[in-house]
C-alpha cells in the first residue's frame, strides 16, 4: 500500500501532480495531508527526504520524493495503467513535456501561483509570464494536433504529462487567462472534467486555510 504525503490542496501544485496521476490510474493509496509552513510539516518530512518538501511517496519503508520521480516510480510499477504513451516517440515527447513543466516556466509559477479557491482576474501579468502562458498554450495546441487523436488529452489518453500541466489549467482559471474556443479551451475542459480533478478542487476550496506566503494578491480569503 502506498502513502502519499501532500500539502494544502489549495496551494500545492507539486502535490496535485502525483495525486492526480495515481487517482486517474486507479492506483490505491492513502493520503496524508500536511499544512505548509508549520513545525509539524518540517518534523514529518525531515526523516523522509533531504529536500524537506512534498510530495513524498511511501511504499513500505521506502520513500520517493519529487513529483516526477514519484510518477516515474508508479508508472514502472504499474505499466498496465499506461501513464506514459505506448508509442516510443510519443512517450519520449510526453517525458520531454513533463520534464519541461517540472523545471521551466518559472515566471508563470511566480506570477500566477496555484490558488484554486481564489478568483483573481485582472492582475498585472508580467511580459515574461505572458510569454510562458503563450508557450504553454502553444504546447497544448501543437501536441493535441500531433498526438491527441485518440482522446481529449495531450496524447489522447491521460498521461503523466497531463498531470504535470493540470495545475497550470487551474491557474488559468484562477487568474482569468483567456482561452478562446478551440484546442486550448477543449483541453482545459477535459482536465477540469476529470472526476479526480474535480474532487481535488472541491477539497481545496473547503480547506479554509489562508497562507500569506502563498498569497501575493490577497490579505484574506
Amino acid at each position: 500500500m502506498y502513502t502519499l504525503l501532500i500539502a494544502n490542496k489549495n496551494y500545492s501544485s507539486w502535490s496535485l501532480r502525483p495525486w492526480l496521476a495515481m487517482s486517474v490510474a486507479g492506483i490505491p493509496f492513502k493520503e496524508e495531508k500536511l499544512t505548509l509552513f508549520t513545525p509539524e510539516f518540517t518534523a514529518r518530512l525531515a526523516p523522509l527526504t533531504p529536500a524537506g518538501t512534498v510530495p513524498v511517496l511511501l511504499h513500505g519503508d521506502f520513500a520517493v520524493w519529487d513529483s516526477l520521480a514519484i510518477c516515474e516510480y508508479i508508472a514502472e510499477r504499474h505499466p498496465q495503467a499506461r501513464l506514459w504513451p505506448t508509442d516510443a516517440q510519443a512517450r519520449a515527447r510526453a517525458r520531454s513535456l513533463a520534464a519541461q513543466m517540472h523545471s521551466g516556466f518559472s515566471d508563470l509559477r511566480n506570477v500566477l501561483p496555484m490558488n484554486i479557491e481564489a478568483l483573481l482576474p485582472g492582475i498585472d501579468i508580467s511580459p515574461a509570464a505572458q510569454q510562458d502562458i503563450s508557450r504553454v498554450q502553444a504546447i497544448w495546441q501543437d501536441t493535441r494536433a500531433e498526438y491527441g487523436q485518440g482522446g481529449p488529452f495531450l496524447f489522447g489518453g491521460f498521461t503523466i504529462a497531463d498531470a504535470f500541466f493540470a495545475p497550470v489549467v487551474s491557474r488559468f482559471i484562477t487568474y482569468g487567462v483567456p482561452a478562446a474556443a478551440g484546442p486550448v479551451r477543449e483541453y482545459m475542459d477535459a482536465v477540469l472534467s476529470l472526476p479526480a480533478m474535480q474532487a481535488w478542487m472541491r477539497e481545496a476550496k473547503a480547506e479554509g486555510i489562508f497562507l500569506p506566503p502563498d498569497e501575493p494578491y490577497r490579505t484574506q480569503r
